[in-house]
């Protein structure tokens, strides 16, 4: 059981880097758009057509991406000074609470996310200049909250397998 659950950890983690690593690049190519730019903007008078919303896309992918690997290293804010007041049982039950309360906040999500992309590529909503289809985004959020969703359940378990030691 612990082989397969490290087998399974080992994977998301990887997957989770991977759609970080998607995360920065995106980041590194809004800071090279806007730059650009502005530059176009302001020294030539001629900006990129459909900048805005391209970093808008890219907005997206950012932050959607970049939440499984912040999960997996425990970087998002916790609240815990009444937590650690209480025993050892106390905190892992708490702590088991709180993940299945993120899994069915992310697996509600990614549905969400997965009928709207839906509803996008049905009803063919693009975007004003550019006309970039929005479903791929859709779509890309509804990924990415199945993997946060694996994340947590894989945190949940480790709690409860660190509780019964």
């Amino acid at each position: 059981m612990a082989g397969k659950l490290d087998r399974f950890e080992k994977l998301i983690n990887s997957l989770s880097t991977w759609l970080n690593w998607v995360a920065g690049v995106g980041l590194v190519t809004m800071l090279a758009l806007i730059v650009a730019d502005i530059i176009g903007a302001k020294l030539f008078k001629w900006p990129i057509p459909g900048g805005i919303e391209m970093v808008g896309f890219l907005g997206v992918v950012v932050a959607t991406f970049a939440i499984a690997q912040t999960q997996f290293l425990h970087g998002h804010i916790e609240v815990e000074f009444v937590v650690t007041k209480l025993p050892k049982t106390a905190q892992k039950v708490i702590s088991c609470l709180t993940y299945s309360l993120g899994m069915a906040l992310f697996a509600l999500l990614s549905w969400q996310s997965f009928e709207f992309g839906r509803t996008l590529q049905t009803s063919g909503e693009v975007s004003m200049t550019q006309e970039i289809p929005f479903y791929p985004l859709a779509y890309s959020m509804g990924f990415c909250c199945i993997v946060v969703f694996l994340v947590l359940l894989v945190q949940c378990i480790m709690t409860m397998i660190r509780a019964k030691k």
